[in-house]
């Protein structure tokens, strides 16, 4: 099949790297010479015919922009076979021969369901900072919301240090905690909570204390850094702080770092894993792979089938696990 015009479009939770991404699809299109279109707003601007052409111009100085210049939104009427319908008569109507998404497992599963219904291919690049789809070692935006995580809980350490306080930091993450468990660990943190290993409310608790009780043996009235995944302690953080102050006397305060956490520029990581994978990504189209999407292991591209990304569930490193128990007992 003769690739003339590729789209790409930007789905979901937006992830620095993104621009990346897209200028790295933009311009190894352009060197193969393919025509490249950006929709905007995600699968909606399938829908409503909302685009933008993508050239060389349109795409310099892009590599070091955060957040996405097409824009994304999720799209409810996308699991519907009707909008999926109208989305391909629209594709059809702009010449599209390939699509790329660039986003995680949720806009994977509706570009499956495109791929089912068109008969052109359908390429995923996984863009997300909670690094949670199986198949590839690290997903675009993952490295630099773990370097904007450290950089809050150096800040955080400080005072918590000065006023000799339990810091309880939410990190997102809510169904992996990819970057609970590493920006712990480059932060030097005292201990973690992941869905990964959350036994119960009350076991925790006890952890919790043990390990207080450890290292202010070590180091009387030391302060107390705890990340915590988003959504991850029943009943939210206010719950286990006044669970950790009756319990220890000590003030405790809840740091939610949030949203902020997909902004800012990317890291150096994040714009060589992004322009990788989208130059990858556009081989594959030009391969006429169909409901594939790119990954990276040991920094070799590969291509793999996009129910991976929601099928498998990819768990944390164990001898980091492993690593993180051994380094935070005594603080």
């Amino acid at each position: 099949m003769s690739v003339n015009k590729i789209a790409i479009l930007t789905s979901g939770g937006d992830a620095p790297g993104m621009n990346a991404c897209i200028r790295a699809i933009c311009l190894a299109a352009k060197h193969a010479n393919i025509k490249t279109v950006g929709y905007k707003h995600g699968f909606n601007g399938l829908l409503n015919q909302e685009f933008i052409d993508l050239e060389p111009a349109r795409v310099y100085n892009l590599i070091q922009r955060g957040g996405t210049i097409l824009n994304s939104a999720r799209c409810e009427k996308f699991k519907q076979a009707a909008s999926i319908a109208k989305a391909i008569v629209h594709l059809d109507e702009n010449n599209i021969d390939a699509l790329i998404v660039i986003g995680g497992n949720g806009s994977f599963k509706g570009a499956a369901q495109l791929q089912n219904m068109w008969n052109k291919p359908v390429v995923g690049v996984p863009g997300t900072i909670d690094n949670d789809i199986a198949g590839t070692d690290f997903t675009i935006g993952y490295h630099t919301a773990i370097q904007t995580a450290v950089e809050s809980i150096d800040k955080v350490k400080d005072t918590a240090e000065a006023f000799e306080r339990i810091f309880l930091v939410e990190v997102m993450g809510r169904e992996a905690g990819f970057i609970a468990l590493n920006s712990a660990i480059a932060s030097g943190c005292d201990h973690v909570l992941v869905p990964e290993r959350f036994t119960s409310a009350g076991e925790e608790l006890v952890k919790i204390i043990d390990k207080l009780d450890s290292r202010r043996a070590n180091k009387k009235n030391a302060s107390h850094i705890i990340i915590v995944t988003e959504n991850l302690w029943p009943g939210g953080l206010a719950v286990l702080a006044d669970s950790l102050a009756s319990e220890t006397g000590v003030d405790v305060r809840i740091l939610t770092l949030g949203h902020v956490q997909r902004g800012g520029s990317p890291s150096s990581e994040d714009r060589l894993l992004a322009t990788r994978l989208g130059t990858y990504a556009v081989q594959c189209c030009i391969n006429d792979e169909r409901g594939m999407m790119v990954a990276e292991q040991r920094e070799t591209p590969m291509s793999l089938p996009l129910e991976i990304s929601w099928k498998e569930k990819k768990a944390l490193n164990s001898y980091t696990v492993d690593m993180l128990d051994k380094i935070t007992l005594l603080g």
